[in-house]
């Protein structure tokens, strides 16, 4: 059975899968640390130890294939890829192996940027319409992942 486990550590788009899954009745496994403890009527919630990484770990895991995952984290996206999980972040692009090792290299190279003093610029404000996308998007691979009644 398909499950979307979201990866809830500052993900904004925790009520919109919400509503989305249960409109099609698929569950949620939320997964957070004790600093961003979420907890929703219509999810499982998994709170984990604060410490690096340990959401993550617990998510692939847990993960099937054939799953999807929320995240914005390009390691762990990288890792439910191997799992053979559908993983999304939250403008609804979704992480195929055709686009991981660049966004990887990218984390990276702003990775070697900080080191160096060099502050990359920080995300803009969230939008309506980032949200009106990764509900499209989001609600299409459901759809897509839901296995048909044969």
């Amino acid at each position: 059975m398909l499950t979307v486990l979201i990866d809830a550590d500052g993900c904004p788009v925790v009520d919109c899968t919400l509503r989305i899954c249960r409109s099609l009745q698929v569950p949620v496994l939320i997964l957070c640390d004790t600093a961003h403890q979420i907890q929703r009527d219509d999810a499982q919630t998994l709170v984990f130890d604060k410490g690096a990484d340990s959401v993550d770990f617990a998510l692939v895991n847990r993960v099937r294939p054939g799953d999807i995952v929320i995240t914005q984290d390009y390691g762990l996206a990288s890792m439910c890829l191997a799992r053979r999980a559908r993983v999304l972040n939250q403008n609804g692009l979704e992480y195929t192996a055709d686009n991981i090792d660049l966004l990887l290299d990218r984390r990276w190279q702003n990775k070697r940027l900080l080191r160096a003093g060099k502050h990359p610029k920080g995300p803009a404000k969230r939008t309506k319409e980032q949200d009106a996308e990764f509900a499209r998007v989001f609600e299409a691979l459901v759809r897509e992942c839901i296995p048909s009644a044969e």
